[in-house]
Parts: C-alpha cells; structure tokens; sequence
C-alpha cells in the first residue's frame, strides 16, 4: 500500500501526467457508453445528408455516405482502445514469459532466447503487421493478435534486465534455501518485483498499438467498413479532403490526443516508479 501511495503522490505532481490519465479515463467512459451516449446509429446512412458539414444536428458533420461523423467516431473508440488493451496484453504476456525464462536462467537458455528477439527486432515491425494482414483475413481480432504477436520484444528485454539484477537479491537466495521450487521463485518472489518497467512499456504499447491499427485501417487493411474506426474515418477524409474538412479534422485530432494522453501517463509512471528517485526522496 505505502509503494501504490507513494507512486500516486509523485506520480499528480506532474500535471501533464495527471491531465493525460483524466484524459484516458474519459476515452474509456465514452468507450463504455458508446450505445446510449452516440446520437445515432454509426452504420446508418441517409443521403439526404451526404457530406453535410458540422451543424446542431450533426456535431461533426456527417460523410460520404450521410452517416453522422460523431457517432462513427464515438464507436470507433471502442474498436482503437479494444485493440490497443488486448494486443498490449497479448504482447505483455509472451514478453514477460519470455523475459523471466531468460533473465532467471541465464547462460544458453538466454543466450538462445535473446537471439530469437534480436531476429525478431531486425524485421519493420508494420510491414511485418502489413504482411500477415494481407494474406490472412483483415478483421479486428487478427489485428490484435498480429500487433500482440509482433510487439513483446521490448517487454522480454526489460524483463530479463530486472531478473538479472533482482535473482541475486537475499530473499531470492532465502527461498531457494527454503525449498522453493523455479516457478514459485519466478513467478511469486522475483515478478511481482519485475512489473514496474512492464507497467510503463504497456502504457506506450496502447498508444502504439492505436497508431498501427489507425494505420492499418487507414489503409483498407484494418477494420472493415461499414464498422466505424477513427482510420477508415479518415480514409474518407482523405477521398473528399477539399469539400469536407471535417472527415480528417477531428479523427485525426482523436487520434492525435488519445496517444498523447497515453505517452503523458507513460512518462508519469516512469517517473514515479522510478527506483532512483526513491532513492533522492529518501535522501532528502
């Protein structure tokens, strides 16, 4: 309790950080609430409204296809935070896995594992995502499992560096005295002492995982229309950009603020759980 208290009293006193986590938090609610809060159906079309620009009926506006900007993007947080939450958690955990194997273990059993991530690191990442995307079927789950799949090498690094330091710790070498079997030493005694660096890499890995699925759907290879995501929104805007600035305004405004917002809580924890300025307070 004094380690969440003491995170939290460092962590408000950035007030970027704290403005980028209320942020979050209402990304979140209006995720949640996309079917009452919406004003109308995101799918619905009424081309008696294509392209009409924002007004007291449509917010946004409405795009090529009369449908109401707003609620398209309402349902399309949905879709970018369900893909950055689930592939962030697919990544985290072949990471971790991975990461605590190697850093408990050490000698050949790291020396193999770290080459298969250094392999693993040489490919471009998104056009490895653009790869299997293009040969297997471009839907929401696929994009979270190739994101998750393509993106846990950084967790298995940090991983493993903190395994290095903390398995020469006294209450390691206690448990292991103690009878303590590989697992119970890794999983109950070294993780859980492990996670501050996870919880930071998983903050930045939403925001990115957002970026690429924008991207992704961007480009027709991500959530298919008629399904609302803030990148095929924008995809529209790209199509009409000089009669309807709207479709690439406030997407791309969307966008642009929810992986800020994530970049600012991920630089507020790793300040706050910085262990090197545990230290300085101490001190002090």
């Amino acid at each position: 309790m004094r380690l969440i208290t003491v995170t939290w009293k460092r962590f408000k006193r950035n007030k970027l950080s704290v403005a980028g986590a209320i942020t979050v938090i209402a990304l979140m609610i209006i995720a949640i609430l996309a079917p009452v809060i919406a004003p109308y159906e995101p799918t619905a079309i009424d081309i008696n409204n294509v392209l009409s620009p924002p007004s007291s009926e449509h917010l946004f506006g409405t795009d090529d296809l009369g449908r109401d900007v707003l609620s398209r993007m309402i349902w399309g947080s949905r879709v970018s935070l369900r893909v950055g939450f689930v592939a962030v958690g697919i990544a985290i955990t072949i990471g971790v896995i991975i990461g605590s194997i190697a850093g408990f273990y050490g000698g050949k059993v790291d020396a193999v594992l770290m080459r298969f991530v250094d392999i693993m690191l040489t490919f471009p990442t998104f056009f490895l995502i653009l790869a299997v995307i293009a040969i297997m079927e471009p839907n929401i789950s696929t994009i979270m499992i190739v994101i998750g799949v393509t993106g846990w090498m950084d967790v298995a690094r940090l991983v493993r560096a903190e395994f290095l330091t903390l398995k020469e710790r006294d209450f390691v070498l206690a448990a292991k005295v103690s009878g303590a079997s590989n697992l119970r030493i890794i999983f109950r005694h070294i993780l859980p002492n492990a996670l501050s660096p996870v919880f930071v890499a998983a903050t930045f890995g939403v925001a990115g995982a957002i970026l690429v699925e924008s991207g992704l759907s961007f480009l027709g290879l991500g959530v298919q229309p008629p399904n609302p995501s803030w990148g095929n929104i924008l995809t529209a805007g790209k199509d009409n950009i000089e009669v309807a600035w709207w479709l690439s305004l406030y997407p791309g405004l969307a966008i642009l603020i929810t992986v800020l917002s994530y970049n600012l809580v991920g630089e507020g924890l790793r300040d706050a759980l910085d262990p090197r300025l545990w230290e300085t307070e101490e001190e002090s």
